[in-house]
């Protein structure tokens, strides 16, 4: 089992925050696995520190993915089930850091600025709180 978080974070102009990871090069939002000891807002607030430098001040949880179609098989062969909180940074401070040692590039985008590679989760995680600021409910994968 693996259990982690995910952020979207925007700026005033309604760009999106992503990051390009430096294990696989791929540009994604802000993410990662939560630690022991730590709540799974604190992970997310703790992934968009590392990966970007920013202070995640207010986040709000509008997706769970939870799903049997969310596995993955790592280089090594092992198979486990993906548990991710998806937030939407409501409130943040600081400059953003482009490099740090997780990522090679950060920006501020607009979605038909997405770069390539993109990784699939961030069309869904887009939509998906599209649908959450429409209606105010929580997104159940």
């Amino acid at each position: 089992m693996f259990v982690g978080a995910r952020a979207v974070v925007r700026d005033n102009a309604s760009r999106v925050l992503l990051i390009r990871r430096s294990d696989n090069g791929q540009w994604a939002l802000p993410a990662g696995a939560m630690e022991l000891g730590e709540s799974i807002a604190d992970c997310a607030v703790r992934e968009v520190r590392e990966e970007t430098g920013l202070r995640a001040l207010r986040v709000s949880a509008f997706a769970l993915y939870t799903g049997p179609d969310r596995t993955h098989t790592n280089m090594y062969g092992h198979t486990y089930q993906i548990f991710t909180t998806a937030f939407r940074v409501d409130d943040w401070d600081g400059e953003l850091t482009r490099v740090t040692d997780e990522t090679t590039d950060a920006a501020f985008l607009h979605p038909h600025e997405f770069p390539a590679p993109l990784s699939l989760s961030v069309p869904e995680t887009l939509a998906d709180l599209s649908v959450f600021d429409q209606t105010n409910r929580l997104i159940l994968k």
